[in-house]
């Protein structure tokens, strides 16, 4: 008795389909806004600097921030060492402090760590766009920021020479936002 052959079917097809799947998969799905701030975004890939992606952030709004330094490691209490800084989110600096600090959410970073790394376009000038206040008695707040992402930047010590730099992110909504870093 004969052995029955069955037609081999295309592999291709189903190669071509596992490809095209695996594609998708990898595929992040973004908000409309892309998480930088209000209104939808399109534009050059993250670490390109691009002034009018910083544009939303120069208006004046009702949100603010009021924020407090309260950071411990290693039994020590950690102060403000200078001016908190307050950086808009978008594709560049969002790149920025991912490659700096390790995460767009929150860090905790020795300085000379942070000076360390190197960025993409490392002489784009986006400090036009950086916020700065004074950081008394572990306090700090910014008024009239228009709603959209932010990173706080904020350099702190425990009175030796070893800086950290705190870093979290955090979105403004018409409203006034309290931050412990």
């Amino acid at each position: 008795m004969a052995a029955q052959m069955t037609p081999r079917k295309p592999v291709l097809p189903l190669v071509a389909a596992l490809a095209l799947g695996g594609l998708l998969a990898a595929c992040e799905t973004v908000p409309m806004d892309g998480g930088f701030g209000p209104g939808p975004r399109s534009g050059p890939a993250p670490g390109v600097f691009r002034a009018d992606d910083f544009a939303w952030s120069t208006r004046s709004g009702s949100a603010s921030i009021d924020g407090r330094i309260d950071y411990r490691r290693g039994g020590e209490i950690y102060t403000c060492t200078g001016s908190v800084g307050l950086t808009p989110d978008t594709p560049y600096t969002r790149a920025r402090i991912r490659t700096l600090y390790g995460s767009t959410d929150r860090a905790a970073v020795p300085e000379a760590i942070v000076r360390a790394r190197t960025v993409a376009e490392p002489s784009a000038d986006y400090r036009a766009y950086v916020r700065s206040e004074t950081c008394e008695n572990g306090r700090f707040s910014f008024t009239g920021l228009p709603d959209g992402g932010w990173f706080i930047i904020a350099p702190v010590s425990a009175g030796g020479d070893d800086r950290v730099v705190l870093m979290r992110h955090v979105d403004t909504r018409s409203g006034r936002i309290s931050v412990t870093l």
